[in-house]
């Protein structure tokens, strides 16, 4: 099966029709990043909020030295909070130490919760351990979401010092949130993380109890 032109998906990305433009972009996933950014920044204003969105995580996909400051950028100033959150979620997948700060900002100032899940999400994929206090401090939201985010993200930068802190969720009525935990505790290893999982194999919810031992299989063997 032969894939469009560039010329024709340009074309096609200028066309009157939002059905049009979203096939378009959705087949710039088989075109080379330099090759699709100039692409992709036809339809970063698109009227239709959905192919804006699609623009933003192709930038996080398609990384050029243009997809950095253009998602900062939009993280920063653009005025609909889910263009931020995607731009927070982008700035994740290209993993570039320079968006701790950024992330940081958005994390603590957004007034928007799902950018600031995103922002906890994106810091926990730099895993950088500058990004500690934040996540700990997602952990005291009360917003399950949010807390489902610190947790992985906590896992993902190694934080082992929090597991203290991680395992007072272990009775959390949210299943999400122990399942996330109990992803977490298997690359947290230290004697509190191998008790906590070992409760958490008996949880009531399945995906918890698979979760669990996982992460369990995991800490034994690296005990072994």
């Amino acid at each position: 099966m032969s894939h469009p032109s560039l010329a024709t998906l340009s074309q096609q990305l200028e066309s009157d029709n939002s059905k049009d433009r979203m096939v378009a972009l959705a087949q710039l996933r088989d075109v080379a990043p330099l090759e699709a950014m100039p692409l992709i920044k036809k339809v970063l204003d698109d009227e239709v909020l959905q192919i804006r969105s699609m623009a933003v995580f192709a930038l996080g996909i398609k990384q050029t030295e243009e997809s950095y400051p253009i998602l900062i950028k939009l993280l920063e100033t653009d005025a609909d909070y889910g263009i931020r959150a995607d731009a927070a979620g982008a700035l994740g997948y290209l993993q570039d130490e320079r968006a701790l700060k950024p992330l940081l900002r958005a994390f603590y100032e957004d007034t928007s919760w799902l950018v600031r899940f995103s922002a906890a999400v994106s810091l926990g994929n730099l895993g950088r351990p500058e990004a500690k206090d934040a996540l700990i401090q997602a952990l005291d939201s009360g917003e399950a979401i949010l807390e489902q985010a610190a947790i992985a993200a906590l896992g993902e930068i190694g934080a082992v010092e929090t597991v203290d802190r991680l395992v007072t969720f272990v009775s959390s009525e949210n299943w999400l949130v122990r399942q996330r935990l109990a992803e977490a505790l298997g690359v947290l290893p230290c004697e509190k993380s191998l008790a906590a999982v070992k409760f958490l194999v008996k949880d009531d919810h399945p995906q918890v109890r698979e979760a669990a031992q996982y992460s369990l299989d995991r800490l034994s063997n690296s005990n072994s």
